[in-house]
């Protein structure tokens, strides 16, 4: 397969100190350099740049990677190892690939890098023995992974950073996260996965919108679901960021937004996406085949009266304007379309899944011809089980919904304390 090399936009990144997972005690990596800004976030993978990738030096590095791997001066890590003189021995693509020129649901499958001769394996989709097997093929002996995720259970990466930790610890490899912000900061809210609904677009019960960084994802599993799998890593790294809080978003961390999926064109997608995204699960376009998906909603036939109802509510954070707009694929392609675009006017008032949930229940009582689930029930697996779903249909409001997993996100905030690297 030959695959042209796509141009990237630069992602600033820096590490601190790497952690091992089950330590009481943070390993030193080397100092920052003096020139570095001072106010600028700054994400794992710079800081090993900064020194020549010295920490990873002699290991055979197979890097899990897409476009959001990069620093900030616009390289990709493995362009920047391999000119370092730190050669992996393969790259492994998720959802869009290595390279990232797959659509939703799509990959680039397994070729050979034209720019490095890397070989590059196809990860999406791959259970753990089959990923196994191909770091076997590979020989690596370390995992180095550098994706930038943006905080919601469905959103695939966390579960190929899952997938490939149990992987790693099949054949037992090392495992290193270069660690990146959440750019919704670190807010937990939504429902809990009910295992029974484990899918592709969440393996395991953590909260909707998680609020923590894939380096404190990968320290969650470790203690808490790999024993399950009845598995255990050789070793498990996180470079820190430095300079990132809970309380932070995007905007607050001087890093450029690098397309982390083809639809997630902007920072203000990813506040909205946690809640929005669950449109997929419902007859109504998420706003795919438009220039804003996931905050352009709507479907043929709707009108101003959603907005007008949803207005009504002032609800906290959001604003809505009445659109119309006609999509380039996904549903409805080519048809005009009504609807509302959601606007975030406060970040940190901002609720996506509640603000959804009250979407939900408006378009059903404003417009019940036409609001509706998909027939196969996606719904169920986004949310995390079918009591959305049975709820609304059964007419129940906004506060009784959202109420309705109150205490299961309590549980799922007490449990993933001790993981917690940032305050």
């Amino acid at each position: 397969m030959t695959l042209n090399r796509r141009n990237f936009l630069a992602v600033p990144a820096l590490a601190v100190p790497v952690l091992a997972s089950g330590s009481t005690a943070a390993q030193a990596a080397p100092e920052a350099p003096q020139a570095e800004l001072q106010h600028r976030v700054l994400t794992g993978a710079e800081q090993f740049a900064a020194h020549g990738w010295r920490p990873l030096a002699g290991r055979k590095l197979g890097v899990l990677s897409n476009p959001t791997g990069v620093l900030a001066n616009g390289d990709h890590i493995v362009d920047s190892m391999v000119a370092a003189g730190v050669r992996p021995v393969a790259a492994f693509g998720p959802e869009h690939g290595f390279r990232g020129s797959a659509q939703a649901g799509g990959s680039e499958g397994d070729y050979t890098d034209p720019r490095t001769g890397i070989p590059v394996y196809d990860a999406y989709g791959a259970n753990a023995a089959k990923l196994a097997s191909l770091f076997q093929k590979a020989g690596v002996d370390t995992v180095v992974f550098d994706i930038a995720d943006v905080g919601a259970r469905f959103y695939t990466y966390i579960w190929s950073l899952y997938t490939a930790m149990v992987a790693a610890a099949k054949v037992n490899a090392a495992f290193v996260v270069l660690d990146r912000p959440n750019p919704i900061g670190g807010r937990l809210s939504g429902p809990v996965l009910d295992p029974k609904f484990s899918s592709g677009v969440g393996l395991k019960p953590i909260a909707q919108q998680h609020g923590m960084t894939v380096g404190e994802l990968a320290r969650f599993f470790a203690a808490e679901f790999l024993p399950g799998e009845d598995v255990k890593l050789a070793k498990l790294e996180v470079v820190q960021v430095r300079r990132w809080r809970r309380d932070s978003f995007f905007a607050d961390s001087g890093l450029r937004w690098v397309l982390p999926s083809p639809n997630m064109p902007t920072p203000d997608t990813a506040l909205v996406y946690p809640g929005t995204g669950m449109f997929e699960g419902t007859v109504f376009s998420e706003g795919r085949g438009t220039t804003r998906p996931f905050e352009i909603i709507g479907a043929p036939g709707l009108d101003w009266r959603w907005r007008e109802e949803l207005e009504k509510l002032r609800l906290p954070g959001a604003a809505f304007r009445e659109i119309y707009f006609v999509p380039t694929f996904g549903k409805f392609v080519n048809e005009p379309c009504g609807g509302v675009q959601v606007t975030v006017t406060d970040p940190r008032a901002f609720d996506a899944i509640s603000t959804t949930v009250s979407m939900f229940v408006t378009a059903k009582r404003v417009a019940p011809d036409k609001f509706g689930w998909r027939p196969d029930h996606m719904i169920d697996k986004l949310s995390g089980s079918d009591r959305l779903r049975t709820m609304v249909d059964a007419g129940a409001g906004v506060d009784e919904i959202t109420g309705a997993w109150r205490a299961e996100l309590a549980d799922f905030a007490r449990s993933r304390r001790p993981h917690l690297i940032y305050r």
